[in-house]
């Protein structure tokens, strides 16, 4: 049996829907999905199969986009979330981690969410997607979130957390787990047998001696040193204003950086449309579109799919590894 990946719907006052219908027309011959929502907020000339259960989506691909349908309260209109929505939206979630841990599908690819609407609409109680799924993943699961593509692969240490509190979150524990993390799952799920790390610094000039930060001289280069002692092949500190060029990129495999912005910013000028969110350290293979809802454009047939068409791929390519 083809197991299939399963799609969260999202923010379905978003392009969530809109892409995933698109990226059903791009795949259908090659990728098994269902799509788990409501399917009236799919666009109206999306062709839809109704199932009862991930192991029918298979043989139901070649006539409609298959839909384990999940009734939502709220009336939705594109662009502009409806409270009502926002516990569907979580729901969901939870329901597609249920079928991947089950066995019942390979896979989970997230259509983007809207974390305002959800903290109005039900208080939703985590920053985002990767500290929601870090919780339901429970047994002490530590996510780390991956950007990819084919040009680069970055990993924020600090992820949704305001840039003045970074400092006091970025601790050496927490850089350890994620070196770790994204050194065992580029080998687990990348098939990347001894994977190249480059570990930015914090500071401007990583810190320029201790004259611009001394986080790097005092943790962060002894924290490298001793995992390169112990076998991992790191460098760094680095300055992160130098690590993105083609010549530097090309001497790691991924890029460890210390918050939000240091590590989407060089993706997504590189690869808007093209770069994936990947979840590591999960029991369970998490992909998503690297792009919010864009609810000025929701609903006027104009969104981009390439980005969820590449993290349905992604997924597909990790779950056979």
């Amino acid at each position: 049996m083809t197991l299939p990946i399963v799609i969260s719907c999202g923010e379905p006052a978003g392009i969530g829907p809109e892409v995933a219908a698109k990226a059903y027309q791009v795949l259908r011959s090659t990728v098994p999905m269902a799509y788990v929502g409501d399917p009236r907020h799919l666009p109206a000339d999306t062709p839809v199969v109704g199932i009862d259960h991930p192991s029918e989506a298979a043989n139901a691909m070649a006539q409609g986009l298959p839909v384990l349908t999940y009734g939502f309260a709220g009336h939705s209109t594109p662009g502009h979330p409806d409270p009502k929505d926002a516990q569907g939206v979580i729901d969901v979630i939870a329901a597609c981690v249920d079928w991947v841990t089950q066995g019942h599908a390979s896979a989970i690819c997230t259509a983007p969410i809207h974390k305002k609407a959800l903290q109005d609409g039900a208080q939703f109680a985590y920053p985002g997607h990767t500290e929601y799924l870090e919780a339901l993943a429970g047994n002490g699961a530590h996510a780390v979130m991956m950007l990819a593509s084919d040009a680069l692969r970055v990993v924020p240490t600090t992820i949704h957390i305001p840039l003045a509190d970074v400092p006091a979150a970025l601790t050496p524990a927490v850089l350890r787990d994620t070196i770790a993390i994204t050194h065992r799952d580029l080998q687990r799920q990348f098939q990347i047998n001894a994977p190249r790390l480059a570990i930015a610094g914090l500071n401007p000039h990583a810190g320029e001696g201790g004259k611009m930060g001394r986080q790097e001289v005092d943790w962060i280069a002894d924290l490298v040193r001793d995992m390169v002692a112990e076998g991992y092949d790191l460098t760094g500190p680095l300055p992160a204003d130098t690590m993105f060029h083609a010549a530097a990129r090309a001497k790691y495999d991924a890029a460890i950086c210390m918050y939000h912005d240091q590590a989407l910013i060089p993706i997504k000028t590189l690869a808007f449309d093209k770069g994936v969110n990947v979840t590591l350290g999960l029991p369970f293979i998490r992909t998503s579109p690297d792009h919010g809802t864009a609810f000025d454009i929701a609903g006027k047939g104009i969104a981009d799919e390439t980005s969820m068409v590449e993290a349905l791929k992604l997924a597909q390519k990790m779950s056979k590894t």
